[in-house]
C-alpha cells in the first residue's frame, strides 16, 4: 500500500481511482483503502478479473517490443499510463533500443509522483511525464515536455492501453485518438487495447456496474466499433483480436495460468499510419 502523500491535497485518497484498482489487481503496492475494496467487490463479481488484467499488461509488452523491434519506433507517447509497472513502457522500448524516447501521460496526480522516481530511463533515450487528461489532445500535444523530448518529424508510436472505456460517447473517444494521431507522420503507429463485453458479458456487465457506482462509467465496445479508431491505417496481423490472441508469443507473461477467451474482455490491435 501506498504511503506516498503526494503533492499535498491533490490526492484523494478516500475515492477510488482506475489506475489503483488496476494497482491492486495486478499485485501493486501503490493503492488505498478504497481502491482495494472496489478492486475486492469487482473481483467477486468476475473472479478472471486479475487474469484479464494481466492478459492487457502483457499485450502491452508485446505490442512495444514488436513496435520497438519490428517496427524500428523510437519514439513512444503514452496515453493513461497508470501506476508505474516493471517492465513499463520505456524499459522495454529501451532494451531494444536504448535511444528510445518516450513521453508518458496521465490525469492522475499520484501516478504523476510515482512516475518522477521510477521512470528514469537509459541516459541513450529520455523519458518524460506529462500531467494532462486525454480528453483535452491540445494540451498534449503543445505541452513543452512533449516538444522537448519528441520530433514530430520522425515516426511516433501512439500507445492508448486500456483507457478510452473510461470516455463516454459524448467525448468522442475516437475523435480524440484521431485528433492525437494526425500531427503525427507517416509511418508511425497506433496501439490499443479497448475494453468489450463480447465474450463475458454478464461478469463484465456487473464489473463495469461497480465502477459506475464508484463514478466511473465505462463504454464497452463491440469488435465493429473497436474497428472505429482503426479506420485508414494499416492493421498488423492478426488485426484486432483480443489481447491474448496477439502475437501470443508467451515471452514476458505475467500469469502461466490457461487464459479462456471468456476470462479476457479487451480487444488490441496495432496499425500503422501511411
Amino acid at each position: 500500500m501506498s504511503d506516498n502523500p503526494g503533492p499535498a491535497g491533490r490526492i484523494d485518497t478516500e475515492t477510488a481511482h482506475s489506475a489503483r484498482i488496476y494497482d491492486y489487481i495486478i499485485g501493486g503496492k501503490d493503492y488505498y483503502p478504497a481502491d482495494k475494496e472496489a478492486g475486492d467487490a469487482m473481483a467477486r463479481e468476475w473472479p478472471a478479473l486479475p487474469v484479464h488484467m494481466r492478459a492487457n499488461r502483457d499485450f502491452m509488452n508485446r505490442a512495444v517490443r514488436h513496435l520497438a523491434q519490428e517496427a524500428g519506433i523510437r519514439q513512444f507517447l503514452d496515453i493513461g499510463t497508470g501506476i508505474p509497472t516493471s517492465p513499463n513502457l520505456h524499459e522495454i522500448a529501451q532494451s531494444v533500443a536504448p535511444e528510445s524516447r518516450v513521453v508518458y501521460v496521465d490525469s492522475d496526480p499520484l501516478v504523476l509522483t510515482l512516475s518522477q522516481g521510477l521512470l528514469a530511463g537509459a541516459p541513450e533515450g529520455r523519458t518524460s511525464y506529462l500531467e494532462a487528461d486525454m480528453r483535452d489532445p491540445a494540451s498534449i500535444l503543445n505541452a513543452p515536455e512533449l516538444r522537448e523530448t519528441l520530433d514530430l518529424g520522425k515516426p511516433v508510436a501512439l500507445t492508448v492501453i486500456a483507457i478510452v472505456h473510461f470516455v463516454l460517447d459524448e467525448d468522442d473517444a475516437v475523435g480524440i485518438v484521431r485528433r492525437l494521431l494526425d500531427p503525427l507522420p507517416s509511418g508511425s503507429y497506433l496501439a490499443m487495447s479497448i475494453a468489450t463485453a463480447e465474450f463475458a458479458p454478464d461478469e463484465v456487465g456487473r464489473v463495469a456496474n461497480e465502477y459506475a457506482a464508484r463514478g466511473m462509467p465505462m463504454r464497452l465496445r463491440t469488435h465493429a466499433e473497436a474497428g472505429e479508431f482503426f479506420e485508414g491505417l494499416e492493421l498488423v496481423e492478426p488485426g484486432i483480436a483480443q489481447v491474448h490472441k496477439w502475437h501470443p508469443d508467451g515471452a514476458g507473461r505475467a500469469t502461466a495460468e490457461p487464459i479462456r477467451d471468456e476470462d479476457i474482455a479487451m480487444y488490441g490491435a496495432v496499425a500503422r499510419k501511411p
